[in-house]
């Protein structure tokens, strides 16, 4: 996982963020909240501060950002120091892996997603969230990249690319869900999930992970 430094620099920056768009954050939550299991071992890789994987049941976080990893670890997360392309796990460590907007922040989506597959065990699942370049959001998102201390150096990618990069690294797509028609910014109540792609900015697919 590279392109952390400014998570770094401006974690509390970061962490607020969450309380200041309540209703966009817990529209992602509840998203999420249909494809993680709610049982197993899990890990989010990418944990930033917790704020997924604490409500989520995640027990496990992987993040290259020590400062980020102090919230994820006050979250009860075991909060481990890596990154995406190359985690610190032994092969078969987990049932199921979350992933929410860190595949747009990694060098290589298809490392990273190959990665989740060696840690998963034989019918795992994979859980990605993440900002669908073609969606409307997406769009103002990639308009005002430079503007954003966060968001200036990521790479957002589209649901089919995103789709693909599961396929080609062992998983067969098992669903797609979708919400977050509007900004976050304009998001005032929490918005419902919808199946699909192509109407939401913030989109989600389960796969799992063959024999």
């Amino acid at each position: 996982m590279a392109r952390d430094a400014a998570f770094e620099a401006h974690h509390q920056r970061y962490d607020d963020w969450f309380e200041h768009h309540q209703a966009a954050y817990h529209s992602e939550l509840l998203a999420l909240r249909a494809f993680v299991p709610w049982s197993g071992d899990g890990l989010e890789i990418g944990v930033g501060s917790g704020r997924f994987a604490g409500p989520l049941g995640v027990q496990v976080g992987v993040d290259p950002s020590p400062a980020m990893l102090e919230y994820a670890a006050r979250r009860g997360i075991e909060a481990v120091e890596g990154v995406a392309e190359h985690l610190p796990f032994p092969a078969g460590r987990f049932d199921h892996v979350l992933v929410v907007t860190t595949i747009c922040f990694v060098d290589s989506p298809a490392a990273m997603v190959a990665e989740a597959c060696r840690v998963l065990r034989p019918g795992g699942r994979l859980v990605i969230g993440f900002i669908d370049r073609d969606s409307p959001l997406g769009e103002d998102y990639e308009a005002h990249q430079d503007e954003s201390v966060f968001y200036r150096d990521a790479t957002f990618h589209s649901a089919g690319e995103v789709g693909r990069f599961v396929e080609e690294g062992g998983f067969r797509v098992a669903a797609w869900g979708q919400t977050l028609a509007r900004l976050p910014t304009q998001t005032r109540e929490i918005e419902p999930l919808r199946s699909g792609h192509g109407e939401g900015g913030f989109v989600v697919v389960s796969a799992i992970r063959g024999a």
